[in-house]
C-alpha cells in the first residue's frame, strides 16, 4: 500500500465537491461523508441505508457501526453537510433500508456496494481535476478529516482517540503534519 496524503487546501476540497456534485451525487456524498466522518474506506463502503436513516425515512443524528478493522464500536454524529449530502443522494434512487448506502452501478450481480477500486478512481480523478499532484487514495478521506480537525484546534490526543491510534506521534505522521507545519507555530506566535 502506498502512503497517501490528506487534502490540505480547503479550496481544493470545495472544488472537488463541485466536480463530484456535477458528475454524480453518489460520489459527492461518498466524498463528503468520508471527509466529515474519518471512517476508513472499508467502513464507509460497508454502510447500509439503515445506518443513516431510521425506519420512518428520517436521517439519523448518529451513525453507530462496528469497525471492520478493529471490531470496535464507533458512534458519532453526522455533520450537517453530510446529512444534506445523504438526503440529496437518496432522493435520486429507490432503495430498501437494508441495502448498501453506496451502490455500484454494475447491475450484473444485483445490488451491491461500491467497490474500493472504484472509490479510488472517483477520488483520484476528482483530485487530479483540481490540480492535486500528491499521492491520493481512499485513505485520503480519513486523513483529510484528521488533518483539518487538527488545524481547527482539536488536540492531537482527541484525534488519536478518534482514530484508535496507540500514540500521538503516529497520529501526527498519519495526518501529514510536516516539519513546515510545526515550524509555522514559531513563526506565527510572535509574543
Amino acid at each position: 500500500m502506498e502512503f497517501v496524503q490528506p487534502i490540505r487546501d480547503k479550496r481544493k476540497i470545495d472544488n472537488m465537491k463541485k466536480i463530484l456534485l456535477s458528475t454524480n451525487i453518489r460520489d459527492y456524498c461518498l466524498f463528503t461523508l468520508g471527509i466529515n466522518s474519518g471512517l476508513r474506506i472499508s467502513d464507509l463502503l460497508f454502510l447500509k441505508i439503515s445506518d443513516v436513516l431510521n425506519n420512518t425515512g428520517k436521517i439519523r443524528e448518529r451513525i453507530t457501526i462496528r469497525e471492520r478493522k478493529t471490531n470496535k464500536t464507533k458512534n458519532f454524529p453526522i455533520a450537517d453537510i453530510a446529512q444534506k449530502a445523504i438526503l440529496e443522494y437518496l432522493k435520486t434512487r429507490t432503495y430498501q433500508i437494508d441495502e448498501p448506502l453506496f451502490i455500484s452501478r454494475k447491475k450484473n450481480k444485483g445490488i451491491r456496494a461500491l467497490q474500493r477500486d472504484q472509490a479510488y478512481k472517483i477520488i483520484n480523478n476528482a483530485a487530479r481535476a483540481v490540480g492535486i499532484r500528491e499521492k491520493i487514495g481512499t485513505h485520503t478521506l480519513r486523513k483529510t478529516f484528521g488533518y483539518h480537525a487538527f488545524k481547527k484546534g482539536i488536540t492531537i490526543e482527541v484525534i488519536q482517540k478518534l482514530f484508535n491510534h496507540s500514540a500521538s506521534s503516529i497520529t501526527l505522521r498519519y495526518i501529514g503534519i510536516t516539519q513546515d507545519d510545526l515550524d509555522q507555530v514559531y513563526l506565527d506566535l510572535n509574543l
